[in-house]
């Protein structure tokens, strides 16, 4: 078997699983639905290991597998290409998708939807593995817009909830805006590259940087950058198309954890550092770049501080998180970025996961007011999810210490205008992610058993019944091995996998699948001030990072432990500050009422304007009326009397002379 074909099986065997479990699901039943999708993503992970072996023996691979049309020198094709960039993510989102297909087992059991859930997830992963491995433009797309797909059908999978309706729609439209960008990019580079293939477009990126756009004026690379960088914030959810993610958490928690973890969101950052070449021969849009992951750091880390709902603290948390990536795409340290979304993929599918664990021994109660004290009834739900919480604080020695530290130096070297802002940011961020995991830790497993004190929750509603219809008492208990085992999977890498920074950042893992210019060295001289893992480590115990991380936590342990009733004392002291950040700064309301009211609005004027005044008015009822007030008058002259019918002939007779004599 050639590796061509090991290449092609990689999204393909997922494909598989899912059109067995789509189409014949009712067939395999459930076990056999669970079955042929994990074999795929298993096989799918297998043969992604093989080709990383093949790859780091320095064997890659740049080619079309099928030519879908060809136009005026334009061709559309299917092709790959297999590098270190790519192998890195087909690992990424292989492992992690197959450790939410096994907890998908336990957590979807009772589900109705269960072979349907089964085909989407299987499918999800098949369109991001071909976006992922794409050479060009044209694939590239088609992945882009199919995880954007399978998500609107994932968010809305109970969809007889209209919550999760206008969740899945609310990503499906916010999504479009930043594809519209990311489609007039994608044209620039056919109109002036003549090509949509990879290798041959960065081939004349210098060409590309010497021509000045003619519409705008900007120079062309600077245009085709920043309308690619809008396509990835709104798959990578970064301000201001940030409102789709957290809404997101209305689809089932494995989904939101591969979305989270693995796919979908990542795809903004996998891209841009695809396109290192365009982006290294623009300041201007490095500049954007690197602005918009600031504020996206920090101020979506705030709201993750108010959040009752365990799942949405861990969706702004992500946000946080895409930000700390954006901004280091944009100090041209593609590979930190990388680097950190590798092992945010491992800590924060445990978070998900975990989240999901806790769900589930809560009988789908996702109120963390109605929680506190699981940490003996969950023993391995809380030491994972710990794991997770300080890889996430990004303290050491876990995996998210040695990314998140990479990407604040590489911010602290970067030369663009806006890096003393996003360094401000990141810094800042480092304290409130300290603050917002650990709440949730202590919020969660310590403290009083609030889900004792009553059955009705603060709105009043019975907490005894979720919304899959179960009943009984919300006595937690630990989940199945099937939850379990995933968990503890995740937790290794969420711990070790930050000590391969030396191999990933310093020891050229990237090869020349990342491209960094002249101008742009931090990642350069962060390799010089590197000395081995542990040497980090203890050197980090020293930084002003760390002790922000360790305050935040701090912070949260005398809030939530030692004194919990400040919290609703800050809060009433607050004031308009706390409802800022309820509100989420006010963008879902903005939103709903310019755009959606908007639309209500013009609905509304065409309705009764357009549909009900001119077309039924004037076109439809207008007509017809002219017809009855013809056939009216003609009825006068149609009697059946014969004087009548003469004095017409002669009435006629008369104005037919007239105009005869006044004419001549």
């Amino acid at each position: 078997m050639g590796m061509k074909t090991l290449y092609l099986l990689v999204p393909l065997a997922p494909l598989a699983g899912a059109i067995l479990a789509g189409f014949f699901g009712k067939i395999l039943g459930r076990t056999g639905s669970h079955l042929v999708t994990i074999l795929g993503v298993a096989i799918s992970f297998a043969l992604s290991v093989l080709i990383f072996q093949d790859v780091q023996a320095g064997h890659l691979f740049n080619g079309a597998v099928y030519t879908w049309m060809e136009s005026g020198g334009l061709k559309l094709e299917v092709g790959f290409l297999i590098d270190p960039l790519t192998v890195t993510m087909m690992l990424v989102v292989n492992f992690v998708s197959l450790m939410v297909h096994v907890y998908t087992i336990g957590y979807m059991a009772e589900d109705p939807g269960y072979q349907r859930f089964f085909s989407y997830i299987s499918l999800f992963t098949f369109s991001m593995l071909m976006l992922v491995m794409s050479n060009n433009f044209v694939q590239l797309f088609f992945g882009w817009e199919a995880v954007g797909l399978v998500s609107y059908l994932l968010i809305g999978f109970w969809y007889t909830r209209p919550t999760a309706i206008y969740a899945n729609l609310k990503a499906f439209l916010v999504n479009r805006v930043g594809d519209f960008g990311f489609l007039l990019g994608i044209g620039l580079i056919a109109a002036y590259a003549g090509s949509l293939d990879y290798a041959q477009v960065f081939a004349k990126r210098n060409e590309l940087a010497a021509i000045t756009e003619l519409v705008t004026g900007w120079p062309l690379i600077t245009a085709i950058c920043i309308c690619l960088f809008i396509g990835a914030m709104g798959k990578s959810a970064q301000f201001p198309l940030h409102v789709w993610l957290p809404d997101s958490m209305e689809g089932p928690t494995p989904i939101s954890a591969l979305i989270h973890a693995a796919t979908m969101v990542t795809a903004g950052i996998f891209m841009v550092s695809r396109m290192s070449p365009l982006f290294e021969l623009s300041d201007t849009a490095l500049s954007f770049v690197i602005v918009i992951g600031a504020i996206t750091c920090l101020f979506m880390a705030l709201i993750a501080i108010v959040q009752t709902d365990i799942k949405r603290v861990v969706a702004y948390s992500t946000l946080s998180q895409l930000g700390y990536m954006t901004m280091a795409l944009g100090a041209s340290a593609y590979s930190v970025a990388i680097f950190h979304l590798m092992t945010h993929a491992f800590f924060k599918a445990v978070l998900f996961l975990g989240a999901g664990s806790v769900i589930i021994a809560m009988h789908h109660e996702q109120d963390m007011r109605r929680m506190g004290g699981l940490r003996k009834y969950m023993p391995i739900t809380y030491a994972t999810m710990l794991i997770g919480a300080l890889a996430n604080a990004g303290l050491p020695p876990f995996a998210g210490f040695f990314s998140k530290d990479s990407i604040i130096e590489a911010v602290h070297l970067a030369q663009v205008p806006g890096a003393g802002f996003a360094y401000f940011c990141a810094l800042a961020a480092v304290f409130v992610g300290g603050l917002y995991s650990f709440r949730l830790i202590f919020f969660t497993f310590h403290g009083k058993e609030r889900f004792r004190e009553a059955a009705h929750d603060v709105h009043g509603q019975d907490a005894r019944h979720d919304d899959h219809g179960h009943h009984g008492a919300a006595e937690p208990h630990e989940t199945p091995k099937v939850v379990t085992v995933p968990l503890i999977l995740l937790s290794i890498p969420a711990v070790a996998a930050g000590w391969l920074i030396g191999t990933i950042l310093y020891g050229k893992w990237f090869g020349d699948s990342i491209v960094i210019g002249e101008a742009h060295k931090s990642v350069e001289a962060m390799a010089e001030e590197f000395h081995g893992v542990f040497a980090m480590m203890l050197h980090g115990l020293t930084t002003l990072p760390f002790w922000l991380a360790i305050s935040g936590a701090a912070t949260a342990w005398f809030l939530y432990i030692v004194r919990p009733d400040l919290p609703a004392v800050i809060k009433k002291k607050s004031g308009v500050l706390a409802t800022i950040l309820e509100e989420k700064y006010g963008f879902d309301r903005f939103n709903d009422w310019f755009f959606a009211g908007g639309a209500r609005l013009i609905g509304r004027g065409l309705w009764k304007g357009g549909d009900e005044a001119v077309i039924d008015g004037v076109m439809v009822n207008g007509s017809a009326g002219a017809v009855g007030w013809i056939s009216g008058l003609v009825r006068l002259f149609q009697t059946g009397r014969i004087y009548q019918y003469a004095f017409s002939m002669i009435f006629g007779v008369f104005a037919l002379l007239t105009l005869w004599f006044n004419r001549a």
